[in-house]
């Protein structure tokens, strides 16, 4: 399996397991000592219906944003760094709600190998 697709299932089972849905569509692309990961079809059912106000939009925004930040800080998911052979030392994130679309870039110690 190429690295890029064994980092994309790392990625959609730590979502999954968080929010109970992982992404429908994921790509990541390593630059150098960066993982960047865009995800399309991210949201549950109750978050399209939380994110029809903008008050509800602002809410799925933060908790989707604040929980994976938070998630990544606590403990990095299992194989991350084995399979990118570095240390993941930063995860910057956001999600835009109305496209229902998330960036992720993981920046790790050193470069990443491809494969």
């Amino acid at each position: 399996m190429r690295k890029e697709a064994a980092f994309n299932d790392l990625v959609r089972k730590v979502r999954k397991d968080t929010f109970g849905k992982g992404p429908e569509r994921i790509h990541t692309t390593f630059v150098e000592n960066m993982a960047i990961t865009k995800m399309y079809g991210n949201f549950t059912p109750s978050e399209k219906f939380i994110a029809q106000t903008p008050e509800g939009r602002q809410m799925v925004h933060n908790a989707r944003t604040h929980m994976i930040k938070k998630l990544y800080a606590n403990r990095v998911p299992d194989g991350m760094e084995e399979l990118c052979g570095s240390r993941l030392v930063h995860l910057f994130t956001d999600v835009k709600v109305d496209e229902d679309m998330a960036v992720s870039v993981f920046i790790f110690e050193n470069p990443i190998e491809q494969g």
